[in-house]
């Protein structure tokens, strides 16, 4: 550490002089300086990926809610003690399994704050275009309250209509990526041997949507095995707001508690869920794993700040005689303790610069590695935000000057004549 003649004579020693000894301590030990460097920048980058990551699963999960319909309530035959946390062996499998009839629909007619309600049936069936078949998802649903119902929209051709029956809205996928030849307005495919006109093609969802055919559940019940006219496998309901969907679900179980003739919660064999539980759910799940991820790549910043720390010790461990030269010559504790400071704040500066950069490119890799959860729309990476950069650069920063603390005042609080002494 060299002073100028400044320096030596008043020691009135500034910002610029702690940062220029600074970097000068840091670059006359090259080696072990980047060793603990490269810490700093493994650490950075792992938890800025990882929360780069976390935002861009949030983003797309709050995309996809801002879609979802948060007023629907599904009720479907069986009843699990997963939906109750009821004790007992096998928590989570069905307990009883029955069917929905119009018998329950029309218990929840009157129920206040149901906008819509409709039974709706489903089932795998061998679809055929073109020579070519496929096994598909069909949904059977009643035309007459389904386009108040769904927010599915179509890219060409129309919805289901009330006077419709062997006709079909299908998904895009169904559409474009099954068969070798696109399927269009108008067009005919087969189900189970029955002929079905394509009425409409459905936008893309990137969802179970894409690959579903929907149909009046008139002409899907002679269409579906197993189904039966007055069965069915879903009922669907549509309250008028998102604040009275506990409400409404609360009057439909004990609707059909009464109607069923079910006395206990332990007796029941329906289940009824709301999409606004599920979001709430989902929202839940995936800042838990972000969560989850970030503590996980927090260790190796640990590891960094451990390396800073025991650089900085030796630091002034190798540093004492001139520590003591400087104290002799009228530098105070505080400039001795700011110079030590300034040098780990800078080990942890290049390592943020780098741990950013290196987090940026973790982020380009989940991508390539499947992970097409992450994607939103045509965007196929994952992008840093400012601030996510800007948070990174200051977490490498403050881990610089909290590990080099200890060793800076350490060094600030050496006596001249013992330092001097030094071997």
């Amino acid at each position: 550490m060299q002073l100028s003649d400044r320096e030596r004579k008043g020691f009135g020693m500034r910002n610029s002089t702690y940062t220029k000894m600074a970097l000068n301590m840091l670059l006359h030990s090259k080696l072990r300086s980047w060793l603990t460097i490269i810490g700093i920048v493994i650490g950075v980058g792992a938890v800025v990926g990882i929360l780069s990551l976390g935002d861009a699963m949030e983003e797309q999960v709050q995309s996809r809610l801002s879609e979802m319909d948060l007023t629907k309530i599904a009720i479907t035959p069986g009843y699990t003690r997963a939906m109750s946390n009821m004790p007992g062996p096998g928590g989570g499998d069905l307990v009883k399994d029955s069917e929905l009839t119009e018998d329950d629909l029309d218990a929840l007619q009157g129920i206040e704050g149901i906008q819509y309600i409709a039974g709706e049936i489903s089932g795998s069936e061998e679809v055929d275009y073109a020579g070519e078949n496929a096994t598909l998802s069909i949904t059977g649903v009643d035309p007459q309250v389904w386009r108040y119902m769904t927010t599915l929209e179509t890219q060409s051709g129309r919805l289901l209509e009330p006077a419709d029956r062997y006709v079909a809205v299908i998904g895009s996928e169904v559409a474009s990526g099954v068969y070798d030849r696109d399927i269009g307005v108008n067009q005919i495919i087969k189900i189970n041997g029955k002929s079905v006109r394509v009425v409409g093609i459905l936008t893309e969802e990137g969802g179970f949507e894409d690959r579903n055919i929907y149909m009046p559940i008139d002409g899907a019940v002679d269409i579906i095995e197993d189904a039966e006219k007055g069965v069915f496998d879903t009922i669907m309901v549509k309250v008028q707001n998102e604040d009275i969907v506990d409400t409404v679900m609360e009057d439909i179980t004990n609707k059909l508690m009464v109607s069923r003739h079910i006395m206990r919660e332990d007796e029941m064999d329906f289940s009824v869920t709301a999409s606004k539980s599920m979001a709430e759910s989902v929202t839940e799940m995936t800042s838990s794993i972000t969560l989850f991820l970030g503590a996980i790549a927090a260790v190796s910043l640990i590891v960094g700040a451990v390396g800073i720390a025991n650089t900085m010790f030796t630091s002034v461990l190798e540093k004492t005689k001139e520590i003591g030269t400087m104290k002799a010559i009228g530098a105070k504790n505080r400039d001795i303790l700011m110079i030590f400071v300034f040098n780990s704040a800078m080990v942890g500066f290049v390592g943020g610069i780098f741990g950013v950069m290196l987090g940026a490119f973790i982020s380009t890799l989940f991508p390539l590695l499947g992970m097409t959860m992450m994607r939103s729309g045509g965007d196929s990476g994952i992008s840093l935000s400012p601030h996510l950069m800007l948070f990174g650069l200051v977490l490498a920063i403050v881990i610089g000057i909290v590990s080099g603390a200890v060793p800076a005042y350490r060094a600030s609080r050496l006596k001249p004549v013992d330092a001097l002494r030094y071997e």
